[in-house]
This record gives C-alpha cells, structure tokens and sequence, in this order.
C-alpha cells in the first residue's frame, strides 16, 4: 500500500474532528506488565447504539496504513465502552472490571513501547473515524514505572490528538478503568478540589455499619500526587493510606479504621491529612477530625 499524501491525512483528521465519528478511542494499554495483555478501549459519543462488526482497527507502520483487522460482532449502547483485547481473562485479572460483558477479544495490531497510533475506521469504506497517536511522554513524569499503567483520554469533546487529552490512569483505580469512566476524565469536574467523607465515624466492628471510611474527591490537576495519612491526638502517624500515589481527577480512597499493620487502634479522636503534590511541591493540604469507635471484628 502507498504512502499516504499529507492533504490526505489532512482531510482524514479533518472527518476525525468533526464528531461524527461513532467510535472513539478512550484508553490504552500499550505497555503491560509482563504476562499481562495490551487492550484498547473505544467509547460510544452517540445517543444510539453502534455495531462494533462495522469498524476496523488499522496498523500504522512507516508512515503508512498496513493490515486491517475488522472487529466483532458486538453491540455497544449509547454512551458506553468497549475494550478490546486479545487476552480477556488478563484484563479481567489485571484490572477492576465492572462490567466484564464488555470485554471483547479479537486480533490486534502490535502497540509499541516506543509509541505509535491508534487507529479506528470504518470497515464499508476505510473511513478513519478517530486517531490516538500517541508517545511515553504523555504519562505522567512523577511515575517510576510505566509498565501496567494505561493512558486515558480526558475529553471526548476535544479531538484526540489535542494537546494534553491524555494522561496516565490514576493508581487509586489500579492504573486502568477497562470499560468504564476514565479516571482521568474532565466531563464531570467540580470547578475546585474536593473531598467528601462518607462520615465523621469509623466503626471496625464488622457489622456492615460505617466499616469503612470512604473519601470521593474530584481535583482539577490530575497530574497530581497525594499522599494519605491518618494521625492520632497526639500528632503520631498510625496509618498511612496511600503514599507518592498519582491520584487522577476523580476517585475513592477507604480506610478501614485500622493502624498499619492491620492493628486496632484505641477508641478516639484521629486526623487523616492529605497532601497533594505535583512537580513544583505542595498544591493543597486537607485535615479532617474523625471519631473511631473501636470494637471486637
């Protein structure tokens, strides 16, 4: 097949930013830990179900668009999300998957470490619908290890190739969100940094009554990092819940009303602090009182 002239790829990302696409790509996972599978999520923007048997994923090497692989029968709802991915049962293994029905295994084209393109198009007329290139560079900078950790588009409204729509899936959701809201989404954003507490009690009795505390917070940045910790009343660290973790715009952190070590702790008064960090240092501190009323488990 013939290279492609640059007015022609200029007219494709033309069709591909004008959002009647269908399809678009959501998440990547390009680079896996060893064993594990890559996958490619695709989301449904329409009010109106797609077949997935119309569409091809399409390898781009040297420049050039090389074997299409058409996709298969499987029907995703409006405003929904696929995965692909050659080897279900690791994605399901690897990742919190709530919704295993939409798990589709199927041929893929080889996504290289080094980077490369995503590339979606219709299989009547070769059509390309949307395009991912992208780059290691897009992940996060704070992250040591990029193995395991997916790259999550943050805005369907914008065209995927737009700068900065993608970023590295959070480590509170297992940095991976296979076939569901990306953890790095900016749909849904508060316009500031929030954390909201299922309570002002912790209660690790085991009766299935405020167990947990659960923390849902929404932030801006999500290149940000955070770290967790929970203090007792004399300022002593007795739990710490994450650490140097990169938290995404959007997520829950729980704690279980024990110390480190999985040790209870005496019935009473705790602070759980949480910083957030990013390149430049401390971004924003939130302390919160919580009462822990300690029972038998």
């Amino acid at each position: 097949m013939k290279k492609m002239s640059i007015l022609t790829l200029m007219l494709l990302q033309l069709v591909v930013a004008s959002g009647q696409t269908g399809l678009m790509v959501s998440e990547l996972m390009y680079q896996p830990r060893s064993g594990e599978a890559e996958y490619v999520e695709l989301y449904n923007g329409m009010d109106a179900a797609v077949q997935l048997g119309d569409y091809e994923v399409v390898r781009w090497l040297n420049d050039t668009l090389g074997q299409h692989y058409q996709l298969p029968a499987h029907v995703v709802g409006p405003h929904e999300y696929v995965v692909l991915t050659r080897d279900a049962g690791s994605v399901m293994s690897a990742y919190v998957v709530k919704y295993a029905s939409r798990i589709v295994e199927c041929t893929l084209p080889p996504y290289p470490n080094a980077g490369g393109s995503v590339i979606i198009c219709r299989a009547a007329d070769g059509v390309i619908v949307d395009r991912f290139d992208y780059l290691p560079s897009m992940h996060s900078r704070l992250l040591r290890n990029k193995a395991g950790v997916s790259l999550e588009r943050r805005s369907f409204a914008r065209p995927a190739n737009a700068a900065g729509n993608w970023f590295s899936a959070s480590s509170t959701c297992g940095y991976g969100t296979p076939g569901y809201e990306n953890s790095q989404s900016t749909e849904t954003l508060a316009e500031e940094s929030s954390f909201v507490f299922s309570s002002s009690v912790v209660s690790p009795d085991g009766d299935g009554y405020q167990d947990l505390l659960e923390i849902d917070y929404e932030v801006e940045d999500g290149e940000l990092m955070g770290r967790v910790e929970v203090f007792d009343a004399q300022g002593v660290r007795v739990r710490t819940l994450i650490d140097g973790f990169l938290l995404g715009t959007h997520g829950t952190i729980v704690w279980d009303g024990l110390a480190d070590g999985d040790r209870v702790l005496p019935q009473g008064h705790y602070v759980v602090q949480i910083i957030l960090y990013g390149l430049e240092g401390t971004q924003q501190v939130v302390r919160r009182a919580v009462a822990c009323l300690t029972g038998s488990r």
